[in-house]
């Protein structure tokens, strides 16, 4: 384990010790939270995240009024996270305006979408991600995103109301929503949409298996994994602003329809060796539902690459990648898990 420790101070003190601070305008996240790197005087490196549903699209549309990761931190849920998995939070606190968290800075430790899993790195990511699903199965803290708005977090009519505003994301996802209702056959696509204005059977279904503590965003650019002599690759997860109720399994369609691309295995393969990473804990039904919800979460996305993306190669990769979807869509809305 290698946090950084803070010595108890006032909330924000940590800061005035800053002697270079830099916004930080090429980072992955999409939200609309505000990054700045910051250099401390005695050559401690930090990152400074301030957020506020006014400019952060995923708090405004799952009707978060704090931030949900400093919650996490704030109760110390976090720190009860197992020594397979880290986080980077070290300070944070509320303004009138916005909530700022303080996170080591862990550089090119964090993964871009640019790099690529081998099949084994993979693997560990997932013995350490089951890990943390173990540890908190049945026993998952309160006050989380709500299912229903973690599950259909692109929904049209969630979306639709912040389609003009400054963040195009919602914009987008909507027109890939059109695109998904045209490509899609009619016995996917309908239920799908009709999902995505109702989450509430499908929510049920997964509330009705084992629940743990889920991150609710597990994809490559969230992570952090620091390299380290003899032992196991320490894994730090970030950006948990949609952490959930609900079967691990989620973390993993969440995953695969996010990252399957940059990973140098099969989704199968992922499948698989999560199923072994889980151990007794894993649950076939809850997969088969989980794989609903990574289609009623990123359908949008599969749909818009296979039909807009500039890239023919990329066209093609995404029209295949969907094809897999809407078949695993279609085996769990005729299993009657629903």
């Amino acid at each position: 384990m290698c946090r950084l420790v803070i010595p108890d101070m006032e909330p924000g003190s940590i800061l005035q010790n800053a002697v270079e601070r830099l916004p930080l305008v090429d980072h992955e996240g999409k939200s609309g939270a505000a990054l700045e790197r910051v250099l401390l005087a005695d050559g401690r490196r930090l990152v400074v995240k301030r957020f506020s549903p006014s400019t952060d699209l995923v708090m405004a549309v799952t009707g978060d009024t704090v931030g949900r990761e400093y919650q996490l931190w704030s109760r110390g849920v976090l720190d009860r996270l197992p020594p397979q998995v880290e986080h980077a939070v070290v300070d944070g606190w509320v303004e009138p305006d916005a909530t700022i968290l303080v996170m080591r800075d862990l550089g090119d430790t964090v993964l871009t979408w640019g790099e690529r899993l081998s099949r084994e790195r993979c693997r560990r990511v997932f013995d350490q991600v089951t890990a943390m699903h173990r540890s908190f199965l049945g026993n998952a803290p309160p006050d989380l995103t709500p299912l229903p708005e973690q599950v259909g977090l692109f929904s049209p009519s969630r979306l639709t109301q912040y389609a003009a505003g400054t963040n195009p994301l919602a914009a987008i996802a909507l027109h890939g929503w059109e695109i998904f209702a045209e490509i899609v056959p009619d016995d996917v696509a309908g239920p799908v949409l009709a999902l995505l204005a109702d989450p509430g059977p499908l929510v049920a279904a997964l509330q009705r298996r084992p629940t743990t503590l889920i991150h609710g965003d597990l994809a490559t650019v969230n992570m952090a994994i620091t390299r380290t002599a003899g032992a196991d690759d320490q894994l730090t997860l970030l950006d948990w602003s949609l952490p959930a109720e609900a079967p691990g399994a989620v973390d993993l369609a969440r995953f695969i329809a996010g990252c399957s691309s940059v990973v140098d295995a099969t989704r199968e393969e992922i499948i698989a060796d999560f199923r072994e990473s889980s151990g007794p804990a894993y649950d076939e039904p809850a997969l088969r539902l989980a794989l609903l919800s990574g289609l009623v979460w990123l359908g949008w996305n599969k749909a818009l690459d296979t039909v807009e993306h500039p890239d023919p190669k990329t066209r093609e990769r995404e029209s295949q990648d969907l094809d897999w979807w809407v078949g695993e869509a279609r085996r769990t809305l005729e299993s009657g898990l629903l």
